[in-house]
């Protein structure tokens, strides 16, 4: 997001002074970055999105605002890197009424985009490549304009089947080795696990069923409904090493364990007691099927063995205020990351636990409450961040301050980058337009797709800058 003079704003502002309303007396100030809670818009001046710094960017809205969502695994190819893509996901409204509110089912296709250098060549090779970046530029906005016309769209096609679910979804997930069953948390209480495999099976064998968003509420049953919960919560997980292995907790600060039992689902009675306040969130192990984590109003962390009882095997402190969320590295299983209520968020390491601290990085970049946290699936040392400070943040770990190559980028760019020094050197990316925002999650089958939801609806983007390895596949 970027600062720039509003034309028209300025325009009327000359106006008011009698002045003359021509370009020429529009105001010029170079263009910079805009840091939230640091910077203030001065009079004629508006926020910008910066298109250049993404391979893709879409926004969309499905009315009801939305707390909740996961993506769908699909049979469509790993790793995919060409344009455009479709993708697969589930929703849960939050909307004013009880019975207003529904889980959709989406399939979104035509998600275009454009590969972009990290280094422009506009600003590597001179005047000529610059000109030659106008005339690709001219040429894009050409492009879009006959898609209007009749020509290839880029715009993202929205399909949807909704299924009527009483009460706000809280939170959703769906079981990562069978993508049509799907678990929602309702803030009536109840926690329900659906199969949505006709939904899905409709949305891949039409490119018109529920087009446009337009589609009847249908009426479905859970395949269970328990209610043994003593109030509502948000944290759920499935495990991803024992398939319909689930885990549910409320904000009484209880969790139950769920097994799966010939095509349904037995739920413990009694619940894992360990914390003092509201869980909050969930994660199971990447690597040892009978270990998961919870955080806690109560500001810690803490990590249980299913096989040793009903309490943790170890807790401690994660931060000053309540912790929201935690994620689970999936490429580095001893790695924990969790975010605060008071903006901070931090890494732990799980095998140098001393004096009840794992904490080996720790950021206060963000000023509000942390609501989303997630490792990218493709590279170890990488993670996204949500806050309510309306911005989504992408990190780099491995990441340290080297001058030497600040200096031969600003030589290579003309010191054209008008970036703030203050920021951390692991902050690769800083994504903002959002309000609200809740949830994000990457795509684990498209690398360096990111989704995220917030009440002004959905954004998918794609940052130019995010370099994917994929992980070691050895045997």
């Amino acid at each position: 997001m970027v600062r720039s003079i509003n034309p028209k704003k300025a325009k009327r502002k000359n106006k008011n002074k009698g002045e003359a309303s021509s370009s020429s007396s529009i105001p010029s100030i170079p263009t910079r970055v805009w840091q939230p809670g640091v910077d203030k818009l001065e009079d004629g001046e508006e926020l910008q999105c910066d298109p250049s710094v993404y391979n893709s960017l879409h926004g969309f809205h499905v009315g009801w605002p939305c707390l909740s969502f996961d993506i769908l695994g699909d049979k469509l190819g790993l790793n995919r890197t060409e344009f455009p893509h479709t993708l697969y996901m589930v929703a849960g409204t939050q909307a004013e009424k009880a019975p207003l509110n529904s889980i959709g089912v989406f399939k979104i296709s035509n998600v275009s985009g454009k590969r972009r250098d990290v280094v422009p060549k506009t600003l590597v090779n001179g005047d000529d490549a610059m000109e030659d970046e106008d005339d690709e530029d001219e040429d894009t906005d050409s492009d879009d304009e006959e898609s209007e016309d009749g020509g290839a769209s880029t715009v993202p096609v929205i399909q949807v089947r909704r299924v009527a679910h009483h009460g706000c979804v809280n939170r959703i997930r769906a079981m990562p080795q069978s993508p049509h069953i799907c678990v929602s948390w309702a803030d009536s209480g109840h926690v329900q696990v659906w199969d949505m495999s006709s939904h899905l099976n409709a949305l891949a064998e039409s490119e018109t069923e529920g087009k446009d968003g337009i589609s009847p509420v249908l009426n479905q049953a859970p395949l269970v409904n328990f209610s043994g919960h003593k109030d509502e919560g948000y944290a759920i997980d499935w495990s991803p090493a024992t398939p319909g292995r689930l885990l549910s907790g409320d904000c009484m600060s209880m969790i139950h364990l769920w097994e799966p039992a010939s095509g349904s689902w037995t739920v413990d009675p009694i619940p894992l007691a360990g914390h003092t306040a509201s869980v909050e969130d969930l994660q199971w192990s990447p690597a040892e099927a009978n270990v998961f984590a919870s955080c806690s109003v109560d500001k810690t962390v803490a990590v249980w063995d299913v096989r040793t009882g009903k309490s943790p095997a170890l807790s401690f402190k994660a931060h000053d205020a309540d912790v929201n969320v935690i994620s689970w590295n999936r490429l580095a299983s001893c790695m924990l990351a969790s975010g605060s209520d008071d903006g901070a968020f931090s890494i732990h390491d799980l095998r140098v636990i001393k004096d009840g601290d794992a904490k080996v990085a720790h950021f206060e970049y963000h000023k509000h409450p942390i609501t989303s946290i997630e490792w990218s699936a493709h590279e170890s040392s990488t993670l996204a961040v949500s806050s309510g400070d309306n911005q989504l943040t992408i990190w780099d770990l491995s990441l340290e301050k080297d001058e030497e190559e600040e200096a031969e980028f600003k030589a290579q760019t003309k010191e054209q980058v008008n970036t703030p020094q203050d920021l951390p050197p692991q902050l690769l990316f800083v994504h903002q337009g959002q309000k609200d925002l809740k949830e994000l999650h990457w795509h684990n089958q498209i690398p360096g797709m990111i989704i995220s939801t917030a009440a002004d609806g959905f954004n998918i983007l794609m940052p130019y800058n995010i370099q994917n390895t994929l992980p070691d596949l050895a045997p």
